[in-house]
């Protein structure tokens, strides 16, 4: 058979660049929508210092409104966490795309035009509808466009993309006025309009019974590689045995259908799984220091010039950590970088908080060179580990079955925990101190590393279908009788 003499080939095919270049295409918009979510993120750590200087009063914005400004997306996120989903389902995964790629459009046209609090309010609400997308269309697309072996890379450089964003928006915020930002988001916004040149999702169109199509698009994303139509054939036999029994259960009451559902073991487990990871990546703290840093590092410095040097710095090297991590996705097990990066991250911790407070009782003096080399190392483990690696495992974990209930689900977990992560960390290094806050991420974070440790499947180089069978405990899907595929 042709197929089978291509594998053998494939090194030498210049066909299969063309096919990853399909799929880098289909990769890239995602990407930039990380990024600009990471340019708006980043825009409030400069923006808010900006304004109270040009007021010359830091109650031009307050404490808490700034930190309503920061959390605002992930809390106006909960809602698009029900209906991003629905709408995927509903009318695939192409049509939400489109929406957003509008919705970031106007929300960046209200940012650059925004001249009052109220105005920037919404467009940081607006912006929920990105933040809700991260954990859901770039999940769906990523995992349902790409093939097994490049989906690491893929997952990884989109998690780098969103700290690449908040570096730009800093460095530009300290040498400009911080409304330049919204013209460079106003360039990739327009980029992301390409989605009206993707494909439709092959599983998307499985699950709707469209199998011609299904097969068509799955052919031009992924070749027709021995790999590529077994994970076909795979995909097609299981969802015409899911779509039988979708039909049988159509009339079954709906709170039934959801009790049935979250009791799946192929739908609690990942679950469990994917809040655990996002956890980890949470209680590090890293995110609440990329957005609070000048105030951090001013408070462990007392130098506001060193705060913004510092800032940039560790903007630097946390993208460096995690462009470090990608290549590793292609060495490294799943489970041991994230696990041995998060543990070197989290020693990096207490030993910040035990040198903050050895400053704080006068046993140290205090050297911003230390300081920052700590949190240089903080930033490098974090970027290599948990900064990739959990949205890289929570999005291989995703289901085959109830996939769109899934991602309702972990959304709104993750949007909470986004939004409450960036509204109380003002209120942590204020009750507890900023040596007290770094050891409260410390102990929070290996409390999430023991448990992954625990329970945490491996996923690497596995297709969708068989880390679900993984989890399930199967080695194999049940067959079901169909008619040979067919390759035009």
């Amino acid at each position: 058979m042709d197929l089978l003499n291509e594998e053998d080939s494939k090194k030498n095919d210049p066909t299969r660049r063309l096919f990853f270049l399909r799929q880098l295409f289909v990769s890239s918009t995602l990407t930039s929508g990380f990024l600009i979510y990471g340019m708006y993120m980043g825009a409030m750590t400069v923006m808010i210092p900006q304004i109270r200087r040009e007021a010359n009063s830091t109650e031009a914005i307050t404490a808490d409104q700034a930190s309503w400004l920061c959390s605002l997306p992930g809390y106006s996120g909960l809602p698009w966490g029900i209906v991003l989903p629905f709408i995927a389902y509903r009318f695939g995964r192409k049509i939400s795309l489109i929406m957003l790629s509008v919705s970031i459009l106007i929300s960046n046209i209200i940012f650059y035009r925004s001249t009052t609090l109220t105005e920037l309010m919404i467009s940081q609400a607006m912006t929920g509808m990105l933040e809700c997308s991260t954990n859901t269309l770039t999940i769906m697309v990523i995992t349902e466009y790409t093939s097994p072996r490049y989906r690491g890379v893929f997952m990884t450089l989109k998690s780098a993309s969103f700290y690449w964003g908040i570096w730009i928006s800093n460095a530009m915020g300290t040498f400009f006025h911080w409304t330049n930002i919204g013209l460079v988001i106003f360039v990739f916004s327009v980029y992301n309009l390409l989605v009206i040149f993707y494909p439709e999702s092959p599983f998307w169109l499985a699950t709707k019974g469209r199998y011609e199509d299904c097969s068509k698009c799955h052919r031009w994303l992924k070749g027709t590689s021995k790999d590529s139509e077994e994970e076909l054939e795979k995909l097609i036999l299981s969802q015409k045995q899911q779509n039988t029994k979708i039909k049988k259960q159509h009339s079954e009451n709906i709170i039934v259908m959801f009790y049935r559902i979250v009791s799946c073991v192929t739908f609690y487990k990942p679950i469990f799984y994917a809040v655990l990871g996002t956890g980890l990546y949470h209680s590090s703290g890293k995110m609440a220091y990329s957005v609070y840093a000048i105030d951090i590092i001013q408070k462990i410095t007392g130098s506001e010039n060193t705060a913004y040097e510092g800032m940039l710095i560790l903007d630097g090297v946390t993208i460096l950590g995690m462009y470090l991590g990608s290549p590793l996705t292609k060495v490294l097990k799943r489970r041991t970088q994230l696990l041995s990066f998060s543990s070197i991250g989290a020693g990096f911790l207490f030993i910040m908080s035990i040198y903050l407070y050895m400053i704080q009782f006068n046993l140290l003096l205090e050297n911003k060179y230390i300081s920052l080399f700590l949190l240089v190392g903080f930033s490098i483990s974090i970027g290599c580990g948990p900064m990739v690696m959990a949205a890289c495992c929570y999005g291989e974990l995703t289901p085959l079955k109830y996939r769109s209930t899934y991602l309702s689900i972990f959304t709104l977990l993750s949007s909470a925990a986004t939004g409450s992560d960036l509204k109380t960390a003002p209120l942590v290094f204020r009750k507890f101190g900023t040596p007290g806050a770094f050891l409260y991420y410390a102990i929070t974070s290996t409390v999430f590393i023991c448990l992954l440790y625990k329970y945490l499947p491996e996923t690497k180089d596995k297709t969708i279908q068989e880390i679900e069978n993984c989890v399930v405990g199967e080695d194999d899907i049940n067959e079901v009788e169909t008619m040979p595929l067919k390759h035009k």
